[in-house]
């Protein structure tokens, strides 16, 4: 497919190992030379192509693969464990991700004819097909990478065409609950905003069912069927992603980074962070520093 293989064409020239911002808003790219072990990551509300190799998410015990035929919609902030299948030093994988923006899905759909009612599911990221309907404006979309002078005033046109495409097509019935207020999804994004911003203080489920307009019951069921966790292993998640980020990008020592996350016994924090990343803070940093080659962003990367 010749559009397939000019979007091919720019990530590969335009891409560094690890994740490339580019010059085009809420616009990455990311690309691996070699398969890797499934690892920790987390993912905000995107849309994501592989324009080469394959990528593999396990979500809930679910896995998913995403590859040059399917798009990967995320609708909520999502912890995964991730690894990439498909990929050589010949044949890197070779991904675009651009960034959801709500307030420009808000307007697209306030220009469209309303959607026919359909039961509401908790369903917080969706496998889609690229058709050339689609792929069309994302390639036009990467071009502007080499084009910066073009980004500013073209690029948020190509964005709406994108959006549109998506929220006309299957996938759009997740869009339409990702930013209906009433909806359930939008409910407990509620609930996983407040954890974000939250994430190192003690957590009471009452008050986070109030702040989400649910019951405690109600938000722990919906909870778990949107992001496969509980709210308390979500906070967890979000606590040790975060620390990581810090010891890795900053200087302060691993006591010091698990308590400014959240956590009043080192032990319990060294522990519950091996357990997920395969290593103790401290080693698992050395390893994640001399990888990153003073750039953070290379592994601490969401598609």
């Amino acid at each position: 497919m010749p559009q397939l293989d000019e979007l091919r064409e720019i990530v590969l020239r335009n891409a560094v190992p690890g994740r490339t911002s580019t010059a085009v808003p809420r616009l990455h790219l990311l690309r691996s030379d070699g398969t890797t072990l499934p690892a920790p990551a987390f993912y905000e509300p995107v849309f994501v192509m592989a324009v080469q190799g394959a990528k593999r998410l396990l979500v809930g015990g679910q896995a998913l693969v995403y590859d040059p035929t399917r798009f990967l919609l995320v609708a909520v902030d999502l912890p995964v464990t991730a690894c990439i299948v498909d990929a050589t030093p010949d044949a890197p994988y070779l991904c675009v991700s651009l960034r959801l923006d709500r307030l420009a899905i808000v307007d697209i759909l306030a220009s469209l004819p309303p959607a026919a009612d359909r039961p509401m599911q908790d369903v917080s990221l969706v496998l889609g097909e690229i058709g050339p309907e689609l792929l069309d404006p994302v390639l036009r979309l990467a071009r502007l990478i080499e084009c910066p002078q073009d980004a500013a005033i073209l690029g948020p046109l190509v964005e709406r065409e994108i959006l549109y495409r998506l929220l006309i097509g299957p996938a759009g019935g997740v869009l339409r609950q990702m930013v209906a207020q009433s909806s359930r999804l939008a409910r407990v994004d509620r609930a996983i905003d407040w954890i974000k911003r939250h994430f190192h203080e003690p957590m009471r489920i009452d008050a986070l069912a109030e702040i989400a307009g649910m019951s405690p019951a109600s938000l722990h069921r919906h909870f778990k069927a949107v992001t496969a966790m509980s709210p308390l292993q979500y906070q967890k998640q979000m606590r040790l992603q975060e620390a990581r980020r810090r010891l890795v990008s900053e200087s302060d020592g691993a006591g010091t980074i698990g308590f400014s996350v959240g956590y009043e016994s080192q032990s319990q924090f060294s522990r519950e962070y091996a357990r997920l990343f395969g290593a103790p803070p401290a080693r698992d940093a050395e390893r994640l520093r001399a990888f990153a080659g003073g750039d953070p962003g290379r592994i601490l990367s969401q598609a």
